[in-house]
């Protein structure tokens, strides 16, 4: 039996800059780790979009342990 998935929770969006600011890099990098646009960043900043459940646990992880995000290789190196 399959169930729908849940809907991500709303995530204001003073969060997104405040995840972003803990990691310390500006959007087109703090986009770059995420894995998204720079576009997509500024919309989830602004509030016009709503980052994926993925992405608020990215998010939420950049929040409690920026270190741990800033230690991650760029998406283009091996890790």
């Amino acid at each position: 039996m399959k169930t729908a998935a849940l809907p991500a929770r709303r995530w204001p969006a003073s969060r997104i800059s405040e995840a972003r600011n803990r990691v310390g890099l500006p959007q087109a990098e703090f986009a770059d780790l995420l894995g998204v646009s720079v576009r997509t960043l500024q919309d989830w900043e602004q509030g016009r979009r709503n980052p994926s459940g993925a992405a608020q646990t990215l998010l939420r992880v950049a929040i409690l342990h920026p270190e741990t995000l800033r230690d991650l290789p760029p998406m283009d190196e091996p890790a």
